[in-house]
Order: C-alpha cells, then structure tokens, then sequence
C-alpha cells in the first residue's frame, strides 16, 4: 500500500493564524514582554543608523528597542491592527519608523537590504519554518546579524501550547513554533550560512494577580488561547481552563496567591556569512 505524505495547506493555516492573532487584542500581552526587545538589542550591539528589519513584530518591541538605538527600522506583521498599535508607540515616542504589511515567508524586500534581521516570539509561528528561516537570512546582508528571542520546547508558553493542543489538535504536518528555540534545530537550520550562532537561554517571568487573573487575560486577549477557546462548548471551556491551570501550576513559584511564571526562551545571535 502506498502512503503518500500531503503537503500542509501553509496558505489556508495562515489564514487561520492571522486571524487568531488578530482575534482578542494581543498587545495587551505582547507589552509586557518589552525587556526581551530591549536585550535582544544590547546583545545584537549594531551601531547607530543600522538598517534593520523586526519580522513578525506584533506591536513592535523589538522595533521600539532597536529605533532607541538610533537604528533605521522597518517593521513588519500580517496583523494590521498590530502594525497600527505598533505606529501608535513610535509616534508617541517620536521615532520615525517604517511599517509594512508583510509574510514572513515571502518578504517584499530584495536580497541583503539590511544589517540585521530581528524577531521576538514572532518569525517562530509561520507555519513553513524552512521557508521563514530562509527569507531571514535572504534579506540579511553577508556579515549582517540575526537576532531572535523564541520560546523553548520545554518552556511555559512551549507546554501552554501542548496544553491547548490537547483541546484543538494543531493543523497536521505543521511543526511545533517551539522548534525554533531549540538550539539543535537552530544549528541545523541555520550553521550552512553563519560564521557563528551564539545561544543564550534567558527567563522571562509572567506577572498576574493570581492564576486564575493568568488565565482570564490569556483568554481574553492572547489570540491562539482565546480562539481555542471559541472553539469549544462549555464543558470543553471548563476543561481547557482546569488544564491550563495546572500547566501554570507546574512553573508558579508564588506563594502570596499570586501568579509568578518563569517561561524560558532562547536568545539567538546569528552572524551571517560572508
């Protein structure tokens, strides 16, 4: 019997992802994750009037880091409501920043346009990872950097994903985004065109009222819980709501009734070939 492996339908999961992530009002989560743009910058060190490009940039942390840096930034999403929370930051900010429309598996932009390419929890959930990697390092220019911040397998936010996997099955044939803050994975995808790949595993700590506080904002406001959520009835809903408590549980460490949650994630340098 012959078995014949279909490819994944990227354009249609991308659809659904786009409108997940424009579902709820992810900025509200997304800016409280600004100190991972800020030392993803440092590390990244480009000196002032680097032109750089934040891929995937939701409402622009890293884009707001690297422009105080004096870098020319151009950033991109294909979250258009996020692009204008986004332009909304810089120009309270008064940082003339360009924004674009854009998939981070097809960047309009020509080959090696900028100094760095960055990203932060974003790049990692285009669905055809290959291509995404590919497209970073295309525009990058030879000796420029790769800068990224991606949660790891074994992370809060790489186990809240398998926890609401449970619920609704991810699409098939589609990797897990976590993948990209594996450091074998990131090794293999990546050492063909790089002089160096430095890894720094880092936390980032989640801060809510209570667990419960956690999982009221998450549901409301982060895009693929909140779908997951719609996607249930209710006795679904009360289940999903049981296992994501437990999922915090695992990696709470307060003990005032609050909700303390370390969730790791690897910072990446890559330095493009030449």
């Amino acid at each position: 019997m012959n078995c014949t492996l279909v490819a994944p339908d990227y354009a249609t999961i991308k659809q659904r992802q786009q409108a997940a992530w424009a579902s709820g009002d992810y900025a509200v989560v997304g800016a409280t994750l600004q100190i991972v743009g800020e030392t993803l910058a440092e590390v990244v060190d480009l000196p002032s009037g680097s032109k750089v490009l934040d891929v995937a940039a939701g409402n622009g942390n890293a884009t707001l880091a690297f422009a105080r840096r004096g870098c020319d930034v151009v950033s991109t999403d294909y979250v258009p409501a996020l692009l204008d929370r986004a332009r909304r930051r810089a120009a309270a900010e008064g940082y003339d920043i360009a924004f674009r429309e854009a998939d981070a598996e097809a960047l309009p932009f020509a080959d090696r346009s900028f100094d760095a390419v960055v990203s932060t929890f974003g790049v990692m959930f285009a669905p055809n990872q290959a291509e995404a990697a590919a497209e970073l390092v295309r525009v990058c220019r030879p000796g420029g950097r790769i800068g990224l911040a991606n949660w790891t397998p074994d992370s809060f936010i790489g186990q809240l994903f398998k926890t609401i996997g449970k619920h609704v099955p991810p699409p098939a044939g589609v990797n897990s985004p976590a993948l990209w803050g594996s450091s074998d994975w990131i090794e293999k995808t990546f050492s063909a065109r790089a002089r160096s790949i430095a890894i720094e595993h880092r936390n980032f700590v989640f801060r809510y009222r209570s667990p419960e506080h956690f999982v009221d904002v998450f549901r409301t406001f982060y895009g693929p819980v909140h779908k997951t959520f719609l996607a249930l009835d209710r006795a679904g809903q009360a289940e999903l709501e049981r296992d994501l408590l437990a999922t915090i549980a695992r990696f709470d460490t307060a003990r005032d009734g609050s909700a303390r949650v370390a969730s790791e994630y690897a910072e990446i340098v890559i330095a493009r070939d030449l």
